[in-house]
């Protein structure tokens, strides 16, 4: 499973691109609501160079092989709104997971994150030749544990205790997954949601 750090993904309305300190300041605009990081390592209110440091850290981390994260842009007006990556990424075994998703809330209603995860995920299973992409979200985070159900995911179970969050909770995570064989069912779904004017992803 060989995967490279410049991937960017072209759907209807966003392009995942490679994140860059280019995306920095826009990022740092989509990032002030503070509803966005309540599940988040990051304190709000998020400040410039939170989000620099952030970015630093996710392409140091990129650079190990250990991430692939990308900006979300929104393509009518070619503006970053979020970001997203691939994570706990183990080709050994053709698995990664999805996460650390986050979006200006303007768009949390719309078909931004369904589009988002379609291209993430047709990229894992027939690009890559992933057979798990898994998700993980705090339990009492019900808004994602829903959105991560309604892409068509299966819970696996709970983990208790799994780490430690802001102001030293003890986090229980629900882990969710998809497996190759169940992603034609999953892309039917995506595709019936979105409607049928999906662009092909392209590197």
């Amino acid at each position: 499973m060989e995967l490279r750090p410049s991937i960017t993904l072209e759907g209807s309305l966003v392009r995942l691109e490679p994140l860059a300190h280019r995306h920095a300041s826009s990022l740092h605009k989509a990032a002030r609501a503070e509803e966005i990081w309540h599940w988040l390592p990051l304190t709000y209110p998020v400040s410039r160079q939170d989000i620099d440091t952030w970015i630093e850290s996710s392409l140091q981390q990129a650079a190990a092989g250990l991430i692939v994260p990308f900006a979300i842009i929104f393509k009518p007006t070619e503006s970053p709104i979020g970001s997203t990556r691939y994570m706990d990424i183990v080709r050994s075994d053709q698995g990664l997971e999805i996460g650390w998703t986050w979006l200006n809330p303007a768009y949390w209603r719309s078909s931004v994150n369904s589009e988002c995860k379609y291209q993430l995920l047709q990229y894992a299973f027939e690009t890559l030749g992933a057979i798990r992409v898994a998700f993980r979200t705090d339990l009492r985070n019900i808004r994602s544990q829903a959105a991560i159900e309604r892409i068509g995911a299966i819970k696996e179970g709970v983990l208790r205790n799994e780490r430690i969050v802001k102001d030293q909770y003890r986090r229980w995570t629900v882990t969710y997954s998809i497996i190759d064989e169940e992603w034609p069912t999953v892309k039917q779904r995506l595709h019936a949601r979105l409607g049928n004017a999906l662009i092909p992803s392209g590197v």
